[in-house]
Formats: structure tokens, C-alpha cells, sequence
């Protein structure tokens, strides 16, 4: 927890961000929601999509416990296994007509392409600012701007040079957000979907980083590293033509005849 907290510093200053980085943890009990969550149903008389309740945590910096009887949205309810899925959203009718050609075509989403966990673990999540959490999350959640997510790449590569794989959708962010990390232990991006936009205020500027926890001491060398070496935000920019190139990239553009030895 000290490093998250160290993490949650250096996000905050380096990368300049908007809203708060999210903890998120999904609950295997009641027992494990903190006295002081905000249980939407009960505390606020209504329902919230899962996308308004990581909302309300990085833009209000509450905690929010959502079980499946809080929810608004089923993408959730489905994708972190709270319920299995019904016959009618595995058979694609949860993307057609609406934005899919054919009710086959959504059913190769529902089926293969949508992550899910299987169902009987889980019975809810539980949302709040990385720095206040008083729980150990499964994923932290940045919501950054390109810019942002540049720096975050750099972090995490500084540890062993590896790109991070992601697989977007246009859907269900709470989902692709947190599941895929969930499952593989590796890092992910994912886009705010159609309702994080429209029913939760992401901004078209933004976009989703996903860290498991057991990564952060490696972010944290990298984004110290990569600070040092001028890597920051803002950016330094110019449109100047042959610019000064790093000796590293004088040596290969010599190398590939780029340039002369001049």
C-alpha cells in the first residue's frame, strides 16, 4: 500500500492529472465494503451504472460499493460474473441492430470477444481515489489524455522493453477496464464506451490505463527514470527539420544511410 500511495503522488505531479487515479476492487462478501462506502440504493435512493459510480469516485473522491441490486447497466452485472449471462445477450441481441449488421455478428461479440469472469466469485465492486483507499485494489484505473498515456507507456516499458497489448471496443469500459487486467496480471487500455461518455461525463479527450497493483514499484523506477532522462509533461515541441537526434538514433540513422558521418 506505501508504494500505491508513492504511485498516487507521482501520477498526481507528473502526469499532471484530471481526476483522481481510481482503486478498484471487486467483493467476494458484504463483509469486505468499508462502513463509510456509499451504497447508491440505499444511501442515494437510486441506481447507478457502474461507469457513474468510478465516475463519482475519481471526480468526487468518494468510495462506492456496488452490488448487483445498485447497478443500472447488466455489462457489469455480466462481465465481473455476478450473474451468468442470459440466453438473449449471448445470442447477440445486446449490440443488434443498434451497431452491428447482424444479430450473428453480435453474438461473436457477446461469445468471444466480450471479457468476462466466470460466474460465483464475485458480488459486487468497489470503487475510490487510489490515495484514500483503505482496501488493496485488483486494478488501478487511470483516466488520462494521450499525452498522459505516453508517459505511462514509457513507465512501464523502462522494466523489460515490452509493449502493452490491448484489444478495444466501443463498449462496456467498466468491463474492459477492469477484467482483462484482472485475468492476465498485465497492464491495459481501454476507450470510454458510448455510456462512460454519455452517462458519465468522459471526456473525448479521454482515455483508460489499467495497472495491477504488483506493477507499481515498476512504474514507479520508470516514471522516475524517464523524468530525469526529460521525458515530462508538457511536451517540448517544434517542427524544426533536422533537429539535434539522440546519439542513439545518430548511430542508427548512419548505420541505415540516413544521414552521413558529416
Amino acid at each position: 500500500m506505501n508504494a500505491l500511495r508513492e504511485l498516487n503522488r507521482r501520477l498526481e505531479r507528473q502526469l499532471r492529472l484530471q481526476t483522481y487515479p481510481l482503486a478498484i476492487k471487486l467483493l467476494e462478501s458484504e463483509d469486505e465494503i468499508p462502513g463509510e462506502a456509499l451504497r447508491p440504493l440505499r444511501d442515494l435512493g437510486y441506481h447507478l451504472s457502474t461507469c457513474q459510480a468510478f465516475a463519482t469516485s475519481r471526480r468526487e473522491g468518494l468510495m462506492v460499493a456496488e452490488l448487483k441490486e445498485d447497478m443500472w447497466c447488466p455489462e457489469p452485472v455480466i462481465g465481473y460474473g455476478l450473474e451468468p449471462p442470459p440466453r438473449f445477450f449471448l445470442e447477440g441481441h445486446n449490440r443488434y441492430p443498434e451497431d452491428v449488421a447482424t444479430l450473428e455478428a453480435g453474438a461473436t461479440w457477446a461469445s468471444r470477444e466480450f471479457p468476462r469472469l466466470e460466474p460465483g466469485r464475485y458480488i459486487g465492486v468497489l470503487s475510490a481515489p487510489l490515495a484514500s483507499a483503505p482496501f488493496e485494489p485488483h486494478v488501478i484505473a487511470i483516466y488520462c489524455n494521450t499525452a498522459q498515456l505516453t508517459i505511462l507507456l514509457l513507465g512501464i516499458a523502462y522494466r523489460d522493453g515490452l509493449d502493452v497489448d490491448v484489444k478495444l471496443s466501443g463498449h462496456a469500459a467498466c468491463v474492459y477496464a477492469v477484467v482483462p487486467t484482472l485475468k492476465t496480471g498485465r497492464c491495459w487500455v481501454t476507450l470510454p464506451c458510448m455510456g462512460d461518455r454519455a452517462r458519465a461525463m468522459a471526456g473525448d479527450d479521454e482515455i483508460i490505463f489499467s495497472l495491477p497493483p504488483q506493477d507499481a514499484e515498476d512504474l514507479l523506477k520508470g516514471l522516475r527514470h524517464i523524468e530525469k532522462t526529460g521525458r515530462g509533461i508538457p511536451f517540448r515541441r517544434s517542427m524544426q527539420p533536422e533537429y539535434e537526434l539522440l546519439e542513439s538514433y545518430r548511430e542508427m540513422a548512419r548505420m541505415l544511410d540516413i544521414i552521413g558521418d558529416a
